[in-house]
């Protein structure tokens, strides 16, 4: 009868730790959530502005442990992440990811608003978090940027071809776009300067907006939508981000849309590493 017994209580143990380590397990993904989803709206942090990004991807190969000291970089060695840049957040006090989250907001915006990074590990113990955001190597062998333009156009119509939900917006199946020369060297010449000039917005640097670029390359705009993205090396990954951000899904499944030009560039000084633009428009 002892043996039973303690077969019994070892089982109620063994389900108390299952259910301890789904409920942290359910507080990480929170906390990604919140994350990915203040990085989905136009933010102020530090008196500067900052753009709509795409959502981070969770990585586990970032999950570290949250009370381990560990280097960063030879951590993320022995875990087989190819990292370029990364940097670790570590949180004592929260118990739980809206708390983390405040404190995040709070301390570490901008960290969290950089567009060079696109994925994330977080992982928690007690009260203890740590929270891994980095850019991978580029493993892409791309083409030239009118190629690789003409790559983004076609997953772009594949992503227009269905109906789909961006976030709280429903779309019908949207025509498919056009290629057009005019705003895809508009494109590039947005991608070459968020590169050259490692920053990440729809202004540039010198004031010109999406549709003053598209204006300058003569195309003869009615309306005009830009999505940007960096750290993404290939058509298929840019578009996925754009997705699953609502804002950014909303342009590119716009009905009102006929025509799209699309590059990269490349900066290895950069912090991305590598900036995309894509130009919407409607003569």
């Amino acid at each position: 009868m002892r043996v039973t017994s303690s077969i019994v209580r070892f089982a109620a143990l063994s389900l108390g730790l299952l259910s301890a380590v789904a409920a942290l397990a359910a507080e990480e993904a929170r906390l990604v959530e919140s994350i990915n989803a203040y990085r989905a709206q136009v933010q102020r942090c530090a008196g500067q502005a900052f753009e709509v990004l795409p959502p981070l991807a969770d990585d586990s190969r970032l999950v570290l442990p949250a009370a381990g000291g560990a280097e960063l970089q030879q951590a993320l060695g022995r875990t087989g992440y190819p990292m370029v840049s990364a940097q670790a957040i570590s949180l004592s006090g929260p118990r739980d990811a809206a708390a983390a989250m405040a404190a995040l907001q709070s301390h570490y915006c901008q960290v969290l608003l950089d567009p060079q990074f696109v994925d994330i590990g977080v992982s928690q113990a007690g009260r203890d978090w740590r929270i891994v955001l980095a850019r991978p190597l580029l493993s892409a062998q791309l083409a030239d940027w009118q190629a690789e333009g003409q790559q983004l156009l076609e997953q772009l119509n594949a992503a227009r071809g269905q109906a789909r939900q961006c976030g709280g917006q429903a779309f019908a199946a949207a025509p498919p776009l056009s290629w057009n020369a005019e705003l895809g060297a508009a494109a590039e010449v947005h991608s070459r300067a968020m590169a050259n000039g490692n920053f990440f917005a729809h202004r540039g640097r010198d004031g010109r907006t999406p549709g003053d670029r598209a204006e300058l390359a003569g195309y003869n705009a009615r309306l005009v939508g830009e999505n940007i993205a960096a750290g993404l090396d290939s058509p298929r990954k840019v578009v996925d981000g754009w997705l699953a951000s609502p804002g950014h899904c909303a342009t590119l499944m716009n009905p009102q849309f006929r025509d799209l030009g699309a590059a990269y560039a490349v900066d290895p000084q950069s912090d991305a590493g590598i900036y995309w633009t894509a130009l919407f428009g409607t003569r």
